[in-house]
């Protein structure tokens, strides 16, 4: 196992009816900012009770933020923190939302020429505006977790940042407020949580049994919960469990002391930047393809996720590998999520801006840095 240090500072505050404890989770003194998508949280409810447990704070608020957070209303929430002397910044909704939110706290006290830094030149923050999170989408895991992605239409780019100063204060996981998701958002939460725990997990060995234990156990539980999800949408423990699976799959735990890949992630987020295709779908349609261009480097590990995961019973490596990338496309598919890029009307020529782009950026992804932007193109191809 490789050295590590690990800690995690965010307070979760789990179950249904929790949204009400907002009251005791933020002092009155504070002034908010309320921040939230397209407004589904008016429609399903927890707008209402979070005004209600809000009852006598100063809140002023700001909507509009995209599913694909972008960099330009960001900013436009940053003048509004200045402006109106916001002391504290409450996310309302998805994980979106939360990214937004992130950005806009540590943008809101940057200190260099010009925010979108912190996304290009990995700039040091310094400083945020205290956060706190009410979920209703359980997908990024950026509940419990220093991470966040933001999106600039102008440049055509989905680039991701880190820092401490933007872990959440508090996150509150109530697992009813999750009923009202269209079904296609639910099977995105489900496969974005799974890629998470992959780009953790399929990687090789170092002896991390910790660790590979708690990764199958999240990966069985995503894959036997998503699965009921889709038939049995009002259960409330299997909205339970999928919520903090989400959580589990990215809040730091699984990744420590073992090597990370996220050579999926960084090629996904072209797509979506290039084609506004939802995040997880393009998570759904890269990751496969990937396993099937590194096969030699994961094959321990693929072979492992075959026999532990999905009770493979070979003693043949390549015939157990094999089932491991076919079963996780069908179980994708069970999902009616696209695993090819002709599910989405895309072909590896369309792909080239994208390889371009990580080209310029002098891009070397996955566990072992060695996947260059030829390789992406040969990643798109397998993923035709």
């Amino acid at each position: 196992m490789q050295n590590f240090e690990y800690r995690n500072p965010v307070k979760i505050v789990f179950g249904k009816g929790t949204i009400g404890k907002l009251s005791d989770l933020i002092t009155k003194d504070k002034k908010i900012l309320l921040a939230y998508g397209g407004g589904s949280i008016k429609k399903n409810g927890v707008y209402d009770q979070v005004v209600k447990a809000l009852k006598g704070y100063s809140v002023v608020e700001f909507a509009g933020i995209e599913p694909n957070p972008q960099y330009d209303t960001c900013m436009r929430a940053v003048k509004v923190v200045k402006d109106e002397k916001i002391d504290f910044i409450l996310s309302v909704g998805g994980g979106s939302v939360l990214d937004a939110v992130k950005f806009i706290a540590a943008a809101a006290k940057f200190e260099g020429p010009e925010s979108w830094d912190i996304l290009t030149k990995n700039a040091k923050i310094k400083s945020a505006v205290p956060l706190g999170c009410v979920l209703t989408l359980p997908a990024t895991g950026s509940e419990m977790n220093t991470n966040a992605v933001i999106s600039r239409s102008k440049t055509g780019e989905k680039l991701a940042f880190s820092s401490e100063q933007v872990s959440p204060v508090f996150s509150i996981l109530d697992p009813e407020t999750t009923y009202s998701l269209p079904e296609s958002q639910v099977a995105n939460g489900v496969v974005d949580a799974f890629v998470h725990v992959m780009e953790q997990y399929m990687t090789y060995d170092v002896n991390s049994p910790v660790q590979d234990r708690f990764a199958e156990g999240i990966l069985k539980t995503l894959i036997e919960e998503g699965q009921k999800v889709m038939t049995d949408p009002k259960n409330y423990e299997v909205r339970a469990n999928i919520m903090w699976a989400a959580t589990m799959a990215l809040n730091g735990l699984i990744g420590q002391g073992v090597p990370q890949d996220w050579a999926t992630h960084m090629i996904g987020h072209e797509l979506t930047a290039l084609y506004n295709i939802d995040h997880a779908r393009t998570l759904a349609i890269i990751m496969p393809a990937v396993w099937k261009h590194q096969r030699q480097q994961k094959g321990a590990k693929l072979a492992q996720y075959a026999r532990r995961v999905w009770d493979v019973q070979t003693s043949d490596d390549n015939k157990a590998i094999d089932a491991a990338i076919q079963k996780t496309i069908d179980f994708f598919r069970g999902l009616d999520i696209p695993t090819t890029l002709g599910d989405v009307d895309l072909t590896p020529e369309d792909c080239k801006k994208a390889v371009e782009q990580l080209r310029n950026r002098g891009s070397k992804l996955g566990e072992r840095g060695i996947i260059t932007a030829k390789q992406v193109e040969e990643i798109f191809s397998l993923a035709a």
